[in-house]
């Protein structure tokens, strides 16, 4: 299972502000009775107590016409918080951006660019965010106030956290961790740290620092990040099929986590719940905290909480053989899914094109930097007739020549990213949105013409076993090993695509069913033959089953005919594995043998 991407970002803006109390300078107030200190109030306990904190507002709005500028300013900033908090991030922006375009405070100024940071991820306007991270970096030898450096290199290391940038990560939470030690830093660090450890696979639900950090957590009154390390540990007790005790934890803290209103904290909590539901069975449950998660999510419809819930309600759609819901819920999934993964590759790939962007204007200012110096030797030279103008010459080519340099490796770079966004980074073939585009286009093509297509699903059996038993480089290996061979049986038309983890697709332009059977069947032994390996550490043994949906009982619409070929694997996974399966319509299917032959045989649809 994937871990969450986008909650994490979203969560942590609503603790990471109320650092910025101290720095400047407002006292705890135990009971408000001005306009000022309501101000200071609300700003105080936005997070720990919301409910107050919006009654405190609209109290606020109702004396308007009393604040002076400053205290308008501060009453805006609070209400553009209060959006994001809720999930309403294009509002939030909107709001910030025009708070900082008139107001004059340095104080509202500094936290406004902090909370716009995390909008602008949580909008997925990923560059704008990498580009008002780097600027805030590069403004820290101006900055003092050691909890300032803190919400800087935190909200970095968040920021290239959901770029998968980890080591980057790591490194500014150890250097704001140096810059505050304090318990409410410290807190924040862990919920950063637990969520890094969580996505490299390296998360130890009793390493005495994790426990020391949520005691610390508990104690400061930190629900919020208490919340999202207990969500995290939940997470990895059910990636080890631990569902009791994910649920157990998660239920313990449920109630807790409604009442921050983090509607991104909240639905990610309860699609993780659903799917620990699902997996001991209890279908009502599970469905309940699925909707819940869609719910949460508000209007962040391409979440992975979004998409982890829908595939759990396609799951017990299909358990009950609601054929209808199924299919809708399944193309609710796809949607989501897809959304996310490309809000995934999206901000990965901000990060490679601001990177560039810096080098880029390196580069120039290196150009830049050599050209005045040629300048200068010119001005030198002219004194000498016959030198200067040998050396004029000279000097102008070799700016032509830095010109070209500057432009060869500007188009390598945009070659280099296109590839970069169109392929799978593992195994070099298609990536799930390349995959998408390429298959559509081919369909489009086989309809207009009348011809036969076949798309194929495959996924590899027990490959969470190869992970756990051997660990995740030689499951990177079987990937790669797999992948391998599949191509050798492919033809030049054929599009191969990873859909994520160990899931494949296949489109198989002008081809029928007796054919891709064939051909997948071939793939199926093959695979199964990869277990005969000299080196003992990739002696990994790997199976892999087959679901095929043709164009000629489907039609040619490439969400039909995943959705059908995922039914035809999901088929050959509950007749044994290791097996193609071949939707037909009604009830028929064929399948092939584990040993390698096409058997034609009954096996229902589901």
């Amino acid at each position: 299972m994937r871990s969450t991407a986008k909650s994490r970002s979203a969560i942590f803006i609503a603790h990471a502000f109320a650092l910025l109390l101290p720095i400047f300078g407002m006292p705890a107030i135990a009971a408000p009775d001005n306009i000022g200190q309501v101000l200071k109030h609300a700003d105080q306990i936005k997070l720990g107590n919301n409910d107050q904190f919006q009654i405190e507002l609209k109290q606020l709005d109702t004396q308007s016409n009393q604040l002076t500028a400053q205290q308008r300013d501060w009453l805006d900033y609070l209400h553009a918080w209060q959006l994001g908090y809720q999930g309403d991030y294009p509002k939030a922006l909107t709001a910030f951006n025009a708070l900082l375009a008139r107001t004059h405070d340095s104080t509202v100024r500094a936290r406004a660019r902090i909370s716009r940071l995390y909008d602008q991820i949580n909008s997925s306007h990923y560059e704008d965010a990498f580009e008002n991270s780097s600027a805030l970096l590069d403004s820290l030898p101006e900055v003092e106030d050691k909890n300032a450096h803190f919400l800087i290199l935190i909200s970095a290391s968040d920021l290239y956290i959901s770029a998968g940038q980890y080591e980057l990560a790591l490194r500014y939470i150890d250097q704001a961790l140096a810059y505050d030690s304090s318990d409410s830093s410290t807190c924040i660090v862990m919920s950063s740290k637990v969520d890094v450890l969580y996505r490299i696979g390296k998360l130890d639900a009793g390493d005495p620092k994790i426990l020391a950090g949520i005691d610390t957590c508990q104690r400061i009154g930190d629900a919020v990040d208490v919340d999202d390390i207990h969500l995290k540990l939940a997470q990895a007790q059910l990636d080890h099929d631990d569902a009791a005790g994910a649920l157990k934890l998660l239920n313990a803290h449920d109630a807790q986590v409604v009442a921050t209103h983090s509607s991104a904290l909240t639905s990610d909590f309860h699609s993780v719940m659903a799917r620990a539901y699902l997996r001991i069975g209890d279908l009502p449950q599970a469905r309940k905290f699925a909707q819940s998660a869609v719910d949460f999510a508000n209007k962040q419809e391409y979440s992975e909480s979004v998409a982890d819930a829908y595939k759990v309600l396609y799951k017990i759609a299909k358990r009950q053989n609601d054929d209808h819901d199924a299919l809708a819920y399944h193309e609710k999934f796809a949607a989501a899914d897809k959304g996310y993964l490309n809000n995934t590759s999206a901000r990965a790939l901000a990060f490679q094109v601001v990177h560039q962007q810096v080098l880029d204007k390196k580069r120039q200012i290196d150009t830049l930097s050599e050209q005045n110096k040629m300048l200068q030797l010119k001005q030198q030279i002219d004194e000498k007739s016959t030198e200067t103008r040998g050396l004029y010459v000279l000097l102008l080519l070799a700016g032509l020549a830095l010109v070209a340099m500057w432009a060869w490796r500007t188009k390598r770079s945009q070659i280099k990213f296109q590839t970069l966004a169109r392929h799978d980074g593992l195994t070099g073939i298609s990536n799930r949105q390349h995959f998408f585009e390429a298959a559509q286009d081919s369909l489009r093509y086989c309809a207009k013409n009348a011809r036969d297509a076949v798309v194929i699903a495959m996924d590899l059996d027990h490959f969470k076993a190869i992970n756990d038993m051997h660990g995740h480089a030689a499951g990177d290996a079987t990937l790669k090993r797999v992948v391998g061979a599949c191509k050798e049986r492919l033809h030049s038309i054929d599009i191969f695509g990873r859909l994520g983890g160990e899931e494949f697709a296949i489109l198989m332009p002008d081809c029928n069913a007796a054919v891709a059977t064939k051909r997948a069947d071939e793939m199926r032994a093959t695979i199964a033959g990869l277990s005969a390996v000299a080196n003992a550490r990739n002696d990994v043994v790997v199976t892999a089953s087959f679901g095929i949906a043709v164009t000629s009982v489907c039609g040619y619409s490439l969400t039909t005919l995943l959705a059908h070929a995922d039914n035809a694997l999901y088929s050959a996974k509950h007749a044994g594995r290791n097996r193609v399966v071949v939707h037909r319509a009604g009830a028929d299917a064929k399948q092939s043998k584990p040993s390698g032959g096409i058997d034609v045989s009954e096996s229902t649809d589901v």
